[in-house]
């Protein structure tokens, strides 16, 4: 199999949201044990599931926005997108699968 170039748009993409998993994962680990004061892999799993991500759109590509994010400005904004932009989406469906 053919591995891409360093240059290729693709590569570079997922190497990106390699970068943004990790953050992810960070940001989800940090909440959880804020919110619920114990650790719960299975509410990280949920969290930072490809499924989870396709309600905002291709995982690959919200996994690299964040490590995007990350690089060029900081972990700080890397986890205040994760706030905004995934966060209420997250607890949205935790509501609806308490249900």
């Amino acid at each position: 199999m053919k591995r891409p170039r360093k240059d290729d748009p693709r590569r570079r993409e997922q190497e990106l949201a390699w970068i943004g998993d990790t953050v992810l994962d960070l940001y989800a680990r940090s909440w959880i044990l804020r919110e619920r004061g114990t650790v719960c892999g299975e509410t990280q799993r949920r969290m930072t599931s490809n499924q989870f991500l396709a309600c905002r759109g291709n995982p690959t590509a919200v996994e690299a926005e964040i490590g995007r994010l990350y690089r060029d400005e900081g972990m700080e904004a890397a986890f205040a997108w994760i706030e905004a932009e995934l966060l209420p989406l997250f607890e949205k469906q935790e509501q609806r699968r308490r249900r």
